[in-house]
């Protein structure tokens, strides 16, 4: 049974940093594309950041030059490691796996039930 299971997730400060991860488990393939997106409340979910099936990273904008995707394959996990969060990356962060790369959440087969991001003073 495939399964993802976020962690990481707490009440930081503007301008602080988290670690999100993601333990994977129950794929028989190796060559996974990997994602984070996130969902803010009243919006639509978005991505942040993705590791294609060869394990290149690729970052949305906004992500970019904050936050870094790694994966360790000897554990099973996929991180994301988010520095100078702002007020607004607060949302619900979500671990995705599937065959390939794409920025649309409709694209992405497995998804983890999610790990809460919030940043605030």
């Amino acid at each position: 049974q495939v399964q993802l299971v976020e962690s990481g997730g707490d009440h930081v400060q503007p301008g602080g940093s988290l670690r999100l991860s993601c333990l994977m488990s129950g794929f028989t393939s190796d060559r996974l594309a990997i994602g984070w997106f996130r969902q803010a409340p009243g919006k639509r979910r978005e991505g942040v950041a993705f590791l294609n099936s060869i394990g290149q990273p690729f970052y949305m904008e906004d992500a970019r030059g904050r936050f870094a995707i790694s994966r360790d394959q000897a554990k099973n996990t996929v991180d994301l490691q988010m520095n100078s969060l702002r007020t607004d990356d607060t949302a619900v962060y979500y671990c995705t796996a599937g065959p390939y790369y794409s920025t649309i959440p409709g694209d992405w087969p497995y998804w983890g039930k999610g790990t809460q991001v919030t940043v605030s003073s």
